[in-house]
């Protein structure tokens, strides 16, 4: 055999002796315990950390992100202690977790008044995590806190926006887990409110110097316009009617409901004080101006009661009395129109 030869057997030989370490299964037969040990480790320790902590916190956090748009509240069957509240909404979530929350008793109440106290504790029904769930809740209610719903209804009237949390605990189970966990449903979400019900128009239809049967001398048709997405049934309404800070009479609307949108409704009123129109007609820069722009009066109105069914409503007529809300009627061109009574400045006894 030549030197090649035996050089090539050589290292043929060497490189034979290598194998012997047989991969892993020399290695998993002599050290099968430490392999058992992992598995008991990941089976016993990271299974249930991931499923008991991480699990959990990326449901709470999806549900943290997810939007809750609120597209219409409808307050209907109200009585004294009782009321019908449905509510609709959507969720929006970026759909990337397949998972069902449970049913959940949530709470409702103004995000910028403290205490946060609820106005409404409503029912929940279950629903999915999907890109975009509707989530609708009818529900006849009891008044449980008077003073909370009258706040909200309040701040409802008053403000241009306000904001309002929908929250509860509930539970979410995660598609391929068994297991349900605890998770807490919290979301705020601004609202359009009703502004004072500013842009009100009252267009006189008839005006007397002596009352109706129902002690009226004064009726209008009127576009009322509800800014909020909030559908109030508030009955039988009465105000308290000013001028310049004095009360001269009282308006009345009967059966209103107020939808969102402009909401059309005769209006009466009782006007005790007629002299205090006529002197104020007399008056610039009310005296001032041509045709429709001249005997323009600010009137302000104030709760002063709310009944529907022979029940009152204080939640919405305590919202009412604490608001001055002002409108501007063409009293000038009423008594023109079927008085024939035309203020000039200076009033009727004579001008300036």
């Amino acid at each position: 055999m030549s030197d090649y030869d035996k050089a090539g057997v050589a290292q043929s030989e060497r490189v034979s002796d290598k194998p012997r370490k047989r991969g892993c299964l020399g290695h998993c037969a002599k050290f099968w315990w430490a392999y058992l040990l992992i598995i008991i480790v990941i089976v016993v320790i990271v299974v249930p950390v991931v499923l008991l902590v991480a699990v959990p916190k990326i449901a709470q956090s999806k549900l943290d992100e997810a939007e809750l748009i609120l597209n219409r509240l409808t307050v209907t069957n109200t009585q004294t202690q009782n009321l019908t509240i449905s509510l609709s909404s959507t969720i929006k979530t970026d759909g990337s977790v397949k998972a069902n929350i449970a049913a959940f008793e949530g709470v409702m109440y103004l995000e910028d008044r403290q205490p946060h106290t609820p106005f409404a504790t409503l029912n929940f029904p279950a629903t999915t995590a999907d890109a975009e769930q509707h989530v609708n809740v009818t529900q006849f209610l009891p008044v449980e806190d008077l003073e909370a719903l009258t706040n909200f209804n309040s701040y409802l009237l008053a403000n241009e926006t306000l904001r309002v949390t929908v929250e509860g605990n509930t539970f979410v189970q995660v598609s391929g887990i068994s297991r349900a966990y605890p998770v807490f449903f919290k979301k705020t979400v601004t609202m359009p409110g009703l502004k004072l019900l500013e842009g009100t128009i009252v267009n006189p239809t008839w005006v007397n110097t002596t009352a109706d049967e129902r002690g009226n001398n004064f009726r209008a048709n009127t576009i009322i316009p509800n800014r909020s997405r909030v559908s109030f049934d508030l009955g039988n309404v009465t105000f308290h009617n000013y001028l310049f800070d004095k009360e001269v009479g009282t308006v009345y609307i009967d059966n209103l409901v107020l939808n969102p949108g402009d909401n059309h409704y005769p209006m009466r009123a009782t006007v005790e004080d007629l002299g205090a129109l006529l002197t104020a007609l007399g008056e610039k820069p009310y005296c001032e101006g041509k045709g429709d722009q001249k005997g323009v009066l600010p009137f302000g109105l104030r709760g002063k009661t709310d009944v529907r069914n022979g029940q009152p409503l204080p939640y919405f007529n305590d919202a009412l009395a604490a608001h001055n809300q002002t409108v501007y009627i063409p009293i000038g061109q009423a008594l023109r129109d079927h008085l024939n009574i035309d203020v000039p400045c200076g009033g009727l006894g004579g001008g300036n």
